[in-house]
């Protein structure tokens, strides 16, 4: 109702005698249903008591999230004003004239440097090289690491991995040092495990994972501006990646086929893995005693660099973006403005979310604030993403489709699947007319 008579009173030039609108302006954030959407709220109150304009920030669940952000889209609604968008959506989203384009605002007020650049690279620009942009970069993510530092320093378990592999028990300083100490600690007759990572093939869960090694090993997924995936996404690099994960899925606890983010979380909160596989968004958890009864004994790292000191780690996380359909335009710029103002970035920060702002990421008052924030900072500095072209859905499925089988159920060699992806992936861009 608000837009419809926003318009009415514009069409007829009802205004104050100041240029204002004669009612206060109201904008909504669309988010998928987590805490950081509450953070989101309770940030934008401040914005509500400093400018009087009202910001909501409408919630629906993640499963949910993108059918009815689209749904709103395709319709050319005006539901939304802004949009917390997963950044695989960048390409469909702005290919399909639903975003505003940032490219003025964000050289405007120099974001490429404002923000980290992983994250303008991944969060905000499309097509890939491009200099055009369509989010900022609000809620930074990546994949990480928690661990058992308990057990990491009990003095038996240390002397006795550093008599089996010749090194000290600690946070392990590259891919083998994780799949030693997966190893170690893998005890099935103890109902004690190695590792937990990410296997679930239902959207992406599993590419997140095998992208932390594929990353770390010096593999792409393919050249992003050409469309080129022969010798890449199949690449030796990536054929070893993709065995050293499964080699760590047989470190894993039973019944680890179907596992995401809750599943990794209660590795580590019901003693049965000693390190584990997550995005930071869910350590928060993990340091709460109310929901972590090891929450003392448990600490983080940033993924670790591969055979060849490559380190890199999978993207999660959105930008925020103005919805081309939104009748309130001009208002969601200003916000945009208020947001990324350092003290905004700093304020986003303390409440929880996890800020992309360069300054904040790299001051040591965020570094130090929880067990977590260094390990977020190294980071988000190293991220790299899957593709976000509009059928990135497409590739998505393709790589499940293929790895799951060779992962969690012996079938075929790392090779064969790499290969038949490519393949895959050749046919979706031949019939989407990409790279002719």
């Amino acid at each position: 109702m608000r837009n419809t008579v926003t318009g009415i009173l514009a069409g007829i030039g009802f205004t104050l005698a100041c240029g204002t609108s004669a009612f206060a302006q109201e904008l909504t954030i669309f988010w998928a249903e987590w805490d950081p959407a509450n953070y989101l709220q309770e940030l934008v109150n401040e914005y509500e008591a400093e400018t009087g304009v009202r910001v909501t920030v409408e919630t629906t669940p993640w499963s949910d999230f993108q059918t009815k952000a689209f749904t709103e889209f395709n319709a050319k609604g005006s539901a939304y004003d802004m949009v917390v968008g997963d950044s695989q959506w960048i390409g469909a989203a702005s290919e399909g004239g639903h975003y505003v384009d940032l490219t003025e605002f964000f050289n405007k007020h120099n974001l490429q440097e404002v923000m980290a650049p992983a994250t303008v690279k991944y969060y905000a620009e499309y097509p890939s090289n491009s200099g055009k942009y369509w989010s900022v970069p609000a809620e930074g993510d990546a994949v990480g690491w928690s661990y058992r530092k308990d057990w990491f320093e009990d003095p038996k378990e240390m002397e006795a991995f550093k008599a089996k592999y010749g090194y000290d028990l600690d946070v392990p300083k590259d891919w083998k040092q994780l799949r030693d100490i997966a190893e170690f600690f893998h005890r099935p007759d103890e109902k004690r495990y190695g590792i937990a990572i990410y296997t679930d093939n239902s959207y992406d869960a599993l590419v997140m994972g095998v992208e932390n090694a594929i990353f770390s090993f010096g593999g792409e997924l393919g050249d992003y501006a050409t469309y080129k995936v022969d010798g890449i996404i199949n690449s030796d690099q990536n054929v070893k990646a993709v065995e050293a994960y499964k080699e760590l899925y047989g470190f894993t606890p039973p019944g680890w086929a179907k596992s995401f983010f809750i599943e990794d979380n209660q590795a580590i909160t019901e003693n049965l893995a000693a390190m584990s596989m997550n995005y930071f968004a869910f350590f928060p958890a993990l340091i709460n005693e109310a929901s972590n009864p090891n929450a003392k004994g448990t600490g983080f790292f940033a993924n670790p660099p591969g055979p060849n000191g490559d380190q890199y780690a999978a993207l999660g996380g959105q930008g925020i973006s103005i919805v081309s359909y939104s009748q309130n335009q001009e208002e969601a710029f200003k916000f945009l403005e208020w947001f990324i103002k350092d003290e905004t970035q700093k304020k986003w920060a303390e409440l929880g979310g996890y800020t992309a702002h360069a300054k904040t990421l790299e001051a040591e008052e965020f570094r130090n604030a929880t067990p977590y924030n260094e390990a977020f900072y190294q980071t988000m500095f190293k991220v790299k993403d899957f593709w976000a072209t509009p059928e990135y859905a497409e590739l998505l499925i393709a790589m499940n489709q293929r790895l799951y089988p060779y992962i969690t159920g012996d079938q075929g060699t790392a090779k064969e699947a790499l290969d038949a992806l490519a393949a895959d992936w050749n046919a979706t861009f031949k019939k989407y007319g990409r790279g002719q």
